[in-house]
């Protein structure tokens, strides 16, 4: 939302100095201003056109959900990692502890955008460089939007697995218990317990339990129980339509100021985008036209 404010805001103070000349030419001046409004309308009209790029698909994203794969040595997390990027992204042994720093993609899930962390698996270590990755394995936990859990569902709970936890309540998580191709040691009621989101069996080799736990990505996310960033997800082709519009109306006023019309071709113009970006965030033109004339230019007192 805050995007497409400040695209808003851009335009209008625009509108706003184009009325108070054309209303009190006395006092403001439009000679020349075809250039100085050029300067602010090719950034905007360039933001313009990267939103409806990246909405071609439903989405505007600047980052994504920060999302951080969080489990102790092990677990799976590596592996849960290559299978959401489609390729082996992350190093994969039998060794614990192998991933010692965070790496970061951004992927779609089904349409919504993922950056992800793949932290070192936490755990005590006397290891100075292991402990360094845990250290940031708890950073990223604490900056994370979405926490993803794993557990090794082979084994029991552990006290390293109780630590675990006590670090992500609070947060949106949604635990995965992998190695479900092996036999299940692990009860469940203890983490539906202590943690907020729900708990699934997958299994990262095999790449089962992946439909279930993405849907349940979805389910949080188009219930509003995710937010990333100050970013709009578009959701439907007429927001998309009315990113379009806006665009028009700038490439417009561009042809007007370079075809040298009279600056109320301008005003009518940027009126029509700023409107049409209005229409995304459900916000109106005139009441924010006339205080913007007040605010800036003290007129109408």
């Amino acid at each position: 939302k805050k995007k497409i404010e400040k695209l808003r805001k851009d335009i209008i103070h625009q509108v706003a100095f184009i009325e108070s000349a054309l209303d009190d030419p006395e006092h403001y001046s439009v000679d020349g201003y075809g250039e100085e409004l050029l300067k602010v309308l090719r950034p905007v009209e360039k933001e313009v056109s990267r939103l409806i790029e990246s909405s071609s698909d439903g989405k505007i994203l600047k980052e994504g959900i920060k999302t951080a794969i969080v489990g102790k040595p092990n677990a799976g997390k590596s592996s849960l990692l290559n299978v959401m990027v489609g390729e082996e992204r992350a190093i994969v042994t039998e060794i614990a502890g192998t991933t010692r720093d965070t790496l970061e993609e951004s992927i779609y899930i089904h349409g919504i955008p993922l950056q992800i962390i793949d932290t070192a698996g936490i755990r005590d270590t006397e290891d100075i460089v292991e402990k360094i990755g845990v250290n940031k394995a708890k950073d990223a936990v604490d900056e994370a939007d979405l926490v993803l859990y794993v557990i090794d569902g082979s084994k029991e709970l552990d006290e390293n697995d109780r630590e675990i936890m006590e670090l992500v309540q609070g947060k949106k998580v949604i635990t995965l218990l992998n190695k479900s191709d092996l036999e299940k040691q692990i009860l469940t009621s203890e983490i539906e317990q202590k943690l907020n989101g729900p708990v699934i069996s997958i299994s990262a080799k095999e790449e089962t339990g992946i439909d279930e736990f993405y849907d349940a990505l979805k389910e949080m996310f188009f219930e509003g129980q995710l937010e990333f960033n100050d970013e709009i997800y578009i959701t439907n082709m007429r927001h998309k339509t009315a990113l379009m519009n806006a665009k028009e109306s700038l490439e417009q006023v561009v042809i007007s100021i370079e075809n040298q019309m009279p600056e109320d071709f301008y005003s009518i113009d940027l009126m029509n985008a700023y409107e049409e970006l209005g229409f995304i965030i459900g916000e109106s033109l005139e009441e924010d036209l006339v205080n913007e004339i007040f605010r800036e230019f003290c007129m109408g007192k």
